[in-house]
């Protein structure tokens, strides 16, 4: 029973390793990469919300913990409360609900503009159209340039690259985060001088209480530390989902006939995916005191990966879990794609929405459609899978 999350068999389908790994090692330790993994649903969830046993503090990426440093600038992604919870609050002021329904229009412009430009006869979900738009919205939301949007996608492809067999980030890598660090950076300036309508002006103008009762502006380095992390989440999640999406609906031809005939199901069948083949596999935690699991001891000081896509699939949770079914009872249990507790992720609402649209968009563009599955590419990155290239044909029916 082996568990590597950087070998190919894991980039290209890990969820017989997983299915294993629930039944076989519940509590499985690496002596590779010196981690522990838990992939039950009933271990993983409450692990997410249990910040006190489960530290988010040294990194949420086995490269993090176990080297000590972080990559990025400082972000709420690897604090604790009370410090996360006063970020966590001065950040929800910025990315509101109000706020992310206001981008509705930009998603359906960007949608509707690389659409356009798309040959349905030569048609690649993630190349042609998932890994474009969704980068314009989030960082169109935090106020970056037009031409310099793409860039935060490319930059962030690199920082996430791991070829199979290497743990850590390469030197394109480290120039990719700096470089970005540097565009925000810029922004920041510039906005500190000028104000615009965008959440890096509303970043610079909100206040937060700090640890000794005083309340103070956020510096440079808190906010470009912000607009990483919002940026990374705003560009991965839903590209890489609407390339599985394809995937699995061509897989599941029937039930993209249901959505076609049924548009309000596309909410659910969202979730599903979400829940079925989810962007991210897993997060990475700190022990700050011993755990016992189903026998084993997990002891403080150990890096521990909550595989929430084992855990999505676990039959323990769901009925049926490893078939993909948009008419599922949402109600059975927790769907931990977006993680779960305090670091659920800030850009949930916005990547849901992003989905949501371009799903519709989508069943008027490809109504009926065959996966090129000879051509498919698989990603090799850090938590995360899906498809960097899915041709597809569009062919004709009623």
């Amino acid at each position: 029973m082996v568990f590597d999350p950087f070998s190919e068999q894991h980039f290209n389908d890990p969820y017989d390793t997983y299915r294993r790994l629930r039944d076989e090692a519940p509590v499985y330790y690496s002596e590779k990469y010196d981690f522990y993994a838990l992939t039950r649903h009933e271990d993983v969830a409450p692990a997410f919300k249990d910040f006190e046993t489960f530290s988010s503090s040294r990194g949420v990426t086995l490269e993090e913990i176990q080297s000590g440093q972080h990559a990025h600038q400082p972000s709420i992604i690897w604090m604790d409360p009370p410090e996360h919870r006063r970020m966590r609050s001065l950040v929800n002021k910025v990315f509101t609900p109000r706020a992310i329904g206001k981008q509705e229009q930009v998603i359906r412009e960007r949608i509707t503009h690389h659409l356009a430009a798309a040959d349905p006869d030569n048609f690649d979900v993630v190349a042609d159209f998932s890994a474009l738009f969704p980068v314009e919205v989030i960082t169109t939301m935090l106020g970056v340039p037009e031409s310099r949007r793409q860039d935060v996608r490319i930059w962030l492809e690199l920082a996430l690259q791991r070829p199979a067999g290497r743990s850590t980030m390469d030197k394109a890598g480290l120039q990719a985060m700096m470089d970005t660090g540097v565009l925000y950076y810029e922004i920041i300036q510039q906005r500190r001088e000028q104000p615009a309508d965008d959440m890096i002006s509303a970043l610079c103008a909100v206040e937060v209480q700090r640890d000794d009762g005083t309340a103070t502006r956020l510096d440079d380095v808190e906010i470009a530390g912000f607009c990483t992390l919002l940026g990374a989440a705003g560009a991965e999640t839903v590209a890489k989902l609407l390339g599985t999406a394809a995937v699995v609906f061509g897989r599941h031809p029937d039930q993209w006939q249901q959505l076609r005939a049924d548009r309000s199901k596309i909410p659910a069948a969202v979730e599903e995916l979400l829940r079925y083949e989810g962007p991210v596999q897993y997060d990475c935690r700190y022990t700050l005191k011993d755990v016992e699991r189903h026998g084993v001891t997990i002891p403080a000081g150990s890096a521990v990966l909550l595989v929430g896509a084992a855990a999505n699939r676990d039959e323990r949770a769901f009925t049926n879990a490893e078939q993909f079914d948009i008419n599922r009872d949402r109600t059975e249990a927790q769907n931990l794609a977006f993680g779960y507790g305090i670091h659920s992720c800030l850009g949930a609402a916005l990547a849901r929405s992003e989905s949501t649209i371009a799903l519709d968009h989508l069943l008027d563009f490809m109504p009926h459609y065959v996966v090129e599955v000879d051509k498919l590419q698989r990603v090799a990155m850090t938590s995360v899978n899906g498809y960097s290239s899915v041709p597809v044909r569009v062919v004709a029916g009623n």
